[in-house]
């Protein structure tokens, strides 16, 4: 699957593709419509990502779309990297967040943050059979991401890491994770480590994997650090600096958060357009009254909106430029246009869209976290306010 770079931001309209960007996007879409659509029913019924599509994310590149070639990526962009994870999130959010989280947050983190040789370790394994996650969430630490208590001490040639996580996407299927932890809780953010932990280590756990409203495929789950050891080589970057290794990474995942909510609303769109012309009420479709086509009108504006934003957040990340104010009000715009299109699309299908017999009800399950995860919605307006505050 080609996942060649665009143009330079000045040079591309925000939804203009360029012509090996409208390959990328055809050729995944192709990939979502023909390997995801029938096997979506299943994996909610299952709560379980289909071990097959797995595989034909590493095969097909889409697990390493930014990844430099000589690691196995395609040493593409993060724009790709959204196409991907949107067209993906119009068919299922959960296969679109198993992708994200690999990429936007991992990878990233790999990428920026790890030495030659964790590159070449990790960076290789995971562009072909290895699913990465990222540890930072815990029952005391939310919002307040740096309120963590997972303890690392140093035992001279390796570090002992002692707590728990919460709420890790990818859970149960990787086996590559970044852990946050701190090297000294009196040290308030300066203490935080971010560390490289493999499934197999000693001390290290998956525990229960929660029941969840939406995205029910993707495995969300604990992790539990008992006595877990870390060699001295696997700290990403340098020791007490993990607070600047969450933030910076984080601010590319929220741009795949919004290109995720971005699918969910287009979706529940496509599956709402087909279904008011389909269905027939006064002898004619329903689509042929103004009321029903003003609706339609207003969550296509929506959607445009909401992609105007998230196109612009990659593209000034793929040019070097600052991208955290675009970053935050694409995340929080794209999570309110899932939901609002998302209900708007159960309404516009009536009583069946209240039942599981169709498809827009999962759609306004799944966008529900949009909200929530890789920062709420009130983290990301106080992010718009501190920069909009100081001129930025």
């Amino acid at each position: 699957m080609s996942t060649a770079t665009g143009t330079a931001f000045e040079n591309v309209g925000l939804t203009v593709l360029t012509e090996e960007e409208e390959l990328f996007r055809a050729s995944v879409r192709e990939f979502a419509e023909g390997e995801v659509r029938p096997r979506v029913e299943a994996m909610e019924h299952a709560s379980k990502l289909d071990a097959d599509l797995i595989k034909q994310c590493f095969e097909l590149g889409l697990m390493a779309v930014e990844s430099p070639e000589e690691y196995g990526g395609a040493g593409s962009t993060i724009f790709n990297a959204i196409i991907a994870i949107e067209e993906i999130a119009r068919v299922d959010a959960s296969l679109s967040v198993f992708v994200d989280v690999h990429n936007t947050l991992v990878t990233n983190a790999f990428m920026r943050w790890g030495s030659d040789d964790l590159k070449k370790k990790y960076l290789t394994q995971m562009a072909t059979s290895k699913v990465g996650a990222f540890a930072l969430s815990e029952a005391s630490s939310g919002s307040d991401a740096f309120a963590l208590k997972t303890r690392a001490v140093d035992k001279g040639d390796h570090y002992e890491l002692n707590g728990q996580k919460l709420w890790i996407t990818n859970g149960n299927e990787a086996e590559i994770f970044i852990v946050f932890a701190t090297i000294d809780p009196d040290a308030g953010y300066k203490g935080i480590t971010a560390f490289i932990v493999e499934k197999g280590f000693e001390g290290f756990s998956v525990g229960k994997k929660e029941d969840k409203l939406g995205i029910r495929a993707s495995s969300t789950t604990e992790l539990i650090l008992d006595g877990c050891k870390v060699p001295k080589e696997n700290v990403l970057g340098e020791v007490g600096k993990g607070y600047k290794i969450s933030i910076e990474t984080l601010n590319e995942g929220r741009v795949g958060i919004g290109a995720q909510m971005l699918g969910i609303a287009q979706g529940a769109y496509e599956a709402a357009l087909k279904y008011t012309q389909e269905r027939e009420q006064f002898g004619q479709p329903i689509a042929n009254f103004q009321a029903v086509q003003f609706q339609l009108a207003e969550m296509a504006l929506e959607i445009e909106a909401t992609r105007l934003l998230v196109y612009n957040a990659a593209r000034l990340k793929d040019a070097g430029k600052p991208f955290l104010k675009e970053a935050a009000m694409a995340k929080l715009y794209s999570s309110r246009c899932a939901e609002a299109v998302s209900s708007k699309a159960i309404e516009l299908f009536g009583g069946y869209g209240y039942v599981k017999d169709y498809p827009v009800e999962k759609f306004w399950r799944d966008s529900k976290i949009g909200a929530i995860y890789e920062g709420t919605s009130n983290m990301q307006l106080q992010t718009i306010a501190k920069l909009v505050m100081s001129g930025k």
